[in-house]
């Protein structure tokens, strides 16, 4: 394995008219993430390097980028996978760039109360209910994969559909839905599912299956999307049944 590996990072500066790419070699370490190498970039060779990043544990998500075209998370990408190089680091794909590898995530922050993230629980009367609701961990283990969403936006990245259409929610929003409509807790399902199910819901998405390809937690937001298509579907049919006495 050589001593050092190239990597051509991204830089932009608001106000240029276009992206650059700057070259840095940097030390090639068994043990170096790309975010390793960027931080050394970051400490030793260009101080103005402008990027994301914070627990170093694939726990945050905030240091996604696009590593040699494919949407990762820069801390659990090694660059020994990418000897001898160039290894290309881009910013996220379909979100404005701030500056160099930051990407402006506002659209998804904007959107995601759409789907009411959080346990939805009232009484009969409207009041809150303070107590607690004891699960068993059948109840937990039918959810607990979609709440593994950390909200790295690398499933974004990879929609096609996100990228052509500023309406579409998106993967991890759906996700995120999935994951509340699943907990026994909850009773927001009918308000997520009027949101759902409109063009700009589960019904945008065309089903290539990105998202879940790249998703560094296993998520799987295809098939939260696939699952909420099934449920809208049913009851279209229930709609034109019951008036006909036929349920």
């Amino acid at each position: 394995m050589p001593d050092s590996i190239q990597m051509r990072v991204t830089r932009y500066t608001p106000g240029d008219s276009a992206p650059t790419v700057a070259d840095y070699d940097v030390p090639l370490r068994q043990d170096w993430s790309v975010l390793d190498g960027l931080n050394h970039i970051k400490d030793n060779l260009d101080g103005s390097l402008s990027y994301r990043w914070s627990c170093r544990m694939g726990i945050c998500g905030s240091c996604g980028m696009n590593v040699q075209g494919t949407p990762k998370l820069t801390c659990g990408t090694f660059l020994s996978d990418y000897a001898p190089g160039p290894v290309r680091v881009e910013p996220l794909t379909n979100f404005p760039i701030v500056r160099d590898l930051v990407v402006d995530i506002d659209d998804f922050m904007e959107k995601l109360p759409k789907v009411k993230p959080w346990i939805v629980r009232n009484d009969e009367a409207g009041a809150l209910i303070d107590r607690e609701y004891l699960q068993t961990p059948e109840e937990l283990e039918e959810y607990k994969q979609f709440s593994n969403c950390i909200n790295c936006m690398l499933c974004y990245a990879a929609c096609p559909v996100y990228g052509l259409d500023e309406d579409f929610i998106g993967p991890a929003a759906i996700a995120l839905a999935e994951r509340y409509d699943l907990d026994t807790r909850d009773r927001g399902r009918r308000e997520r599912l009027d949101v759902l199910i409109e063009r700009e819901g589960v019904w945008g998405c065309t089903f290539v299956g990105e998202c879940t390809r790249v998703c560094p937690k296993h998520v799987d937001p295809a098939g939260a999307i696939q699952r909420y298509k099934l449920e809208a579907a049913k009851e279209s049919v229930m709609a034109v049944l019951l008036p006909r006495g036929a349920l």
